[in-house]
């Protein structure tokens, strides 16, 4: 975990100046020069970084498209096919998929030393256990061209990194999350006051689960039970007979249509089209230090060797700028650490961003997704999870 957390957020985001948003018949490099090193007057010089973003802008519109896998969202897909490609110019080849099925692919790829992504968004678990300790990552940091990319008082936190090296996984989203959803044809929200309350034996074989034993929300959230409850509230839950599923969209249409009453580590995004078509399903509140910190599918790193490193970089800050975070958070539901990113209305789906909610300290207690913390808590829970669930 990243030791450059700023424990004045309050303050400095009184101060954040809100920048305007600038359309340019040109396109996006002035405004992307603009926004990274001010205006200019006339005559002026351009100072050295605007002209090198120019210059990584046109080598990456050559490159022709960049290649990035997202988490599964229509959403978010139709957002960066909108806003990115349509500033730039650049097309994006998107690929949608588990973790285990991306990262293997990537993985594959590496060692035949022929990759075809240039950027990965997903969960920190699998980027850490299969990309990371694999040295299939590119450092991230040189990549981060735009000021207010890389202006630290620009972000929660400041600049936050999974990795311990701080190198090569950034976490752009932090945020708590109500993993816990009922359909309330079966479950009075008020029944599920505390995660004790999934022991009562009237759910029994009624509560699904986003399976611990595969990287994801599922994993994330059963390892953060291990260390706040213990081992023995895992064997009693798994003696609920729960109906366990790798697939999100096939666990919440279960919860949708009534095939389970309750499932755990699914969160906003996959209930999403459900809640738009009316049907009956709903967050559950639990107590704040029930609720662990989440990075969500925020994380983003550049795949080493990267077969369109300019258009990687145009992509990266893109991502990492108030328009790409706004992209983001809207389409996952998910809460960044941009202090100029409104996330107050998550609230209303499940989610609260760590920046309207959490101090630093209580960050560090409760965050579930740092390199450290995956190995410490999140592999050996993983191997309660195989001996309970096998």
């Amino acid at each position: 975990m990243s030791t450059n957390l700023i424990l004045n957020d309050k303050a400095r985001a009184k101060k954040l100046h809100v920048r305007v948003k600038i359309f340019l018949s040109s396109g996006a490099v002035a405004y992307f020069a603009l926004l990274g090193v001010g205006g200019l007057h006339a005559g002026e010089a351009k100072p050295s970084s605007a002209i090198g973003w120019e210059k990584t802008v046109e080598a990456a519109k050559k490159e022709g498209k960049v290649v990035v896998s997202i988490p599964a969202s229509t959403e978010l897909r139709r957002g960066i096919e909108k806003v990115f490609t349509q500033r730039f110019g650049i097309e994006t080849e998107l690929n949608v998929g588990r973790a285990a099925s991306i990262v293997g692919k990537i993985q594959q790829e590496s060692k035949s030393g022929v990759p075809s992504f240039d950027v990965h968004m997903g969960g920190g678990g699998s980027m850490v256990t299969g990309l990371l300790s694999e040295g299939i990552l590119a450092p991230l940091e040189p990549a981060m061209i735009l000021k207010e990319v890389k202006d630290p008082s620009n972000w929660w936190g400041g600049h936050i990194w999974l990795d311990s090296a701080e190198r090569y996984i950034y976490a752009s989203h932090a945020y708590q999350v109500e993993l816990i959803w009922c359909n309330t044809d079966y479950v009075k929200p008020e029944e599920i006051r505390s995660l004790n309350d999934l022991l009562n034996p009237k759910w029994a074989g009624k509560i699904g689960y986003l399976d611990p034993r595969t990287p994801g929300a599922g994993a994330s959230m059963w390892s953060f039970l291990w260390k706040l409850k213990g081992e023995d509230y895992l064997k009693k839950l798994a003696g609920q007979k729960l109906f366990l599923g790798r697939d999100q969209r096939v666990l919440a249409e279960s919860l949708a249509r009534g095939k389970i009453a309750l499932v755990v580590g699914l969160s906003y995004y996959s209930l999403l089209p459900f809640t738009k078509a009316g049907l009956p399903v709903k967050s559950i509140s639990t107590p704040r230090d029930e609720m662990y910190v989440s990075g969500g599918s925020g994380n983003v790193t550049i795949i080493n060797g990267a077969p369109h490193p300019n258009a990687a970089k145009v992509f990266l800050n893109w991502f990492l700028g108030q328009e790409g975070q706004e992209t983001y958070s809207r389409a996952m539901g998910q809460g960044t650490r941009r202090l100029d990113v409104n996330t107050q209305w998550l609230k209303e789906f499940g989610a609260i961003a760590a920046k309207d909610n959490l101090t630093a300290d209580q960050y560090s207690k409760l965050e579930n997704q740092s390199e450290e913390r995956i190995l410490t808590t999140r592999e050996p829970a993983a191997e309660v999870a195989r001996k309970l669930l096998d």
